[in-house]
């Protein structure tokens, strides 16, 4: 069996994605699920995100090796090979293919108008052409949006919150795709609102990226905003180490460059919108079309916090950031955890749910060991 369609490094057992489970032939007359994923196939994130996705199908009464066999591909190798893993998934005919990222959704209905397509983690949906509306899709694809533009303007907020001094601000996008712009152009209207100068950084080649930061770095009073693409999440590591290289605060759109060492995120739960695939493609297997389906918006947002990288730049966490409590709201409302094996050192997690009416629903942590 190929090496893409193994997942390793898992723990073991029969719930999760190990290469024993998958060397188990497929049930007769097993319904098929096909996952085009954008990242390669050691990817922590996705690999966890994966055992999420599977665990909810399971609980949902969708078990390999009884009732479903699940086809998988990677795409380690650049867009190349997640266009070629969309075609084999499409050839292999499941009933419904899973693509997480406009770097998958977008292969994946490229290789398919027929078969029922649930996207993931994607900016702009609409705008991508995806779909019709967010509301009544209209063709066969659904899924769950990452997050609205609005966000940008929180991503600004945020990172001049942590360092008031800041007066310029390179934006880290990926410049093929809708929501690329999208994003930059929010932040390019907030940011002078609060005193920062922006500029585009496009995330292609890492050559570039390293002469860019590197120009904003001698600048001075200089900030970084990753925003959300394949081009930023691809060269992940790379931005996290130049950004501490050059002592350049930095907030980005997902929790996965903090575990990295990065300062701050502020994103959807990438996590959550795997379970509610799951949920997803459970309704497709029992008849619904996704043309019915309605996109949906994130049920919860994480804020996160790298505190040794704060103390690293010389940054203390202002308590106004702390406050940001919405008064009044059902506490069962808000979730709270840490994450003791961030790299280095501990952090803060911050549970919310979607803002509403521009306020933040947050509450206050000590770190661990703290």
């Amino acid at each position: 069996m190929r090496r893409r369609e193994v997942v390793a490094g898992l723990i073991a057992g029969p719930a999760l994605w190990s290469a024993a489970a998958w060397a188990q032939p497929a049930p007769q007359r097993a319904r098929r699920i096909g996952v085009l994923m954008s990242a390669p196939d050691n990817d922590p994130e996705y690999v966890a995100n994966l055992n999420a996705f599977q665990q909810r199908l399971e609980e949902l009464g969708w078990s390999r090796g009884r009732n479903v066999q699940i086809d998988l591909r990677w795409g380690g190798g650049g867009q190349a090979q997640v266009h070629r893993g969309a075609v084999e998934l499409v050839g292999l005919a499941p009933d419904v293919l899973i693509a997480p990222g406009s770097a998958a959704a977008g292969p994946a209905l490229q290789a398919t108008r027929s078969i029922p397509v649930v996207f993931m983690i994607v900016p702009d949906p609409v705008g991508a052409g995806f779909v019709e509306s967010l509301s009544r899709p209209g063709g066969n694809a659904t899924g769950f949006a990452s997050f609205d533009y609005s966000i940008g303007g929180k991503w600004v907020e945020l990172l001049k919150d942590i360092t008031p001094s800041l007066r310029r601000v390179g934006v880290l996008r990926d410049p093929d795709i809708t929501a690329g712009i999208g994003q930059w152009s929010v932040i390019q209207a907030v940011a002078p609102l609060m005193g920062l100068e922006p500029s585009p950084i496009n995330v292609r080649v890492a050559s570039d990226v390293e002469q860019a930061i590197r120009g904003l770095a001698q600048a001075g009073n200089a900030g970084l905003i990753i925003t959300s693409g394949a081009g930023p999440f691809r060269h992940r590591d790379l931005i996290v180490r130049l950004a501490a290289e050059h002592q350049l605060p930095a907030i980005y759109y997902a929790k996965t460059f903090v575990t990295s060492g990065g300062l701050i995120s502020f994103g959807a739960d990438r996590m959550d919108h795997f379970r509610r695939a799951a949920e997803y493609a459970h309704r497709i297997l029992n008849g619904e079309s996704p043309a019915d389906l309605p996109v949906q918006s994130p049920a919860k947002y994480e804020l996160v916090l790298n505190l040794k990288t704060a103390k690293a730049l010389g940054l203390a966490l202002p308590q106004s950031l702390l406050a940001r409590a919405d008064e009044g709201t059902d506490p069962r409302h808000l979730s709270l955890c840490s994450f003791p094996n961030i790299q280095g050192g501990g952090s803060l997690w911050l549970g919310l749910r979607a803002p509403r009416h521009g306020r933040w629903l947050a509450m206050r942590s000590n770190p661990p060991g703290r």
